[in-house]
């Protein structure tokens, strides 16, 4: 974010503070500002009627390369909580709270979640360098482990409840209510891999190692050799990547619906193999047009055994 645009924030979260108590819900419902889609799925599971969200990161829009709008600085102005994905995935967060004067509670859903260190990819080509560095970089695309999402949920409930106490037999009823369906997506999700025996993926970023680690896959490569989305293959790593897709095995690639499939097309045509693309794109950093979790996630198991297992 430019200097200039932060000013420009801080202006507009002074000049805008009027608005406040305006929304059409009424000042009864809890205002609660939620980062990536994700995250606001949780937070309305949770809060239901009791609330009014407001989701910063719409659906696919990669929220590894954001910039926030000075709609979002008013939003987090006039919310009570604040509610983020964590381990640094907001990094334009902290700097846009800090502009928008924002005195209420900040949620990390994150806490308590084991993080993985790096990525698959990032750990393959980087492990020496690793061994001496300190504070490496973790991975923040924890809601891909349904595991993980119960904590994240626990993690806002108890949130909720803190700023508002009248409120928390229903987010508590809320609460065991969605980790109930997120059991069942877990168990699904492990029962549709069991019948698997390709279970190489390839994927256009590095953002399902979490996913890949619990149901027991081979990640393969990724065409953004990154847990963000800023890094390009260089020609040998390009070169790399076509080589262990054919040496592997490995079916498909992965294309993502945030992300244009353009770089995993010319792959795919390098290495012999298929994308899989369009509708059947994955969710690696957004939801799909209903805007849940549940569904995404029972999208992305879908289609990767269809690929590789026919």
């Amino acid at each position: 974010m430019t200097g200039m645009f932060a000013v420009a924030l801080l202006s507009l979260a002074a000049c805008g503070s009027g608005d406040a108590g305006t929304a059409a819900a009424g000042p009864e419902r809890l205002a609660v500002v939620a980062t990536t889609p994700e995250v606001a799925d949780f937070v309305r599971n949770l809060g239901g009627d009791r609330i009014d969200v407001t989701q910063i990161i719409k659906p696919n829009v990669d929220p590894h390369e954001y910039e926030p709008t000075p709609a979002d600085i008013k939003a987090i102005g006039e919310a009570k909580v604040v509610v983020k994905n964590g381990v640094g995935l907001e990094e334009w967060l902290d700097r846009t709270i800090e502009s928008a004067g924002f005195r209420g509670s900040v949620i990390d859903s994150s806490q308590g979640v084991t993080l993985r260190e790096g990525g698959h990819a990032h750990a393959e080509e980087h492990a020496e360098e690793e061994e001496a560095e300190e504070g490496e970089e973790h991975d923040p695309h924890i809601w891909h482990d349904p595991r993980n999402a119960k904590l994240m949920v626990a993690n806002i409930e108890k949130g909720l409840t803190a700023a508002a106490p009248a409120e928390a037999a229903a987010f508590t009823a809320n609460l065991s209510a969605y980790q109930a369906k997120l059991d069942k997506l877990d168990a699904d999700n492990a029962a549709a891999f069991a019948k698997l025996t390709n279970r190489k993926l390839v994927t256009n970023h590095d953002a399902f190692g979490y996913y890949v680690d619990r149901y027991d896959l081979e990640f393969v490569g990724s065409v953004i050799p990154s847990l963000d989305t800023s890094a390009e293959l260089s020609a040998k790593q390009l070169s790399e990547l076509v080589a262990k897709i054919k040496a592997t095995g490995a079916k498909a690639i992965f294309a993502e619906s945030s992300l244009p499939a353009k770089s995993a097309e010319t792959i795919a045509r390098q290495a012999g193999v298929k994308v899989v693309a369009g509708e059947d794109a994955l969710y690696g950093d957004s939801l799909g047009p209903d805007g849940t979790y549940l569904a995404a996630e029972e999208h992305n198991t879908r289609v990767i055994v269809e690929a590789l297992g026919g």
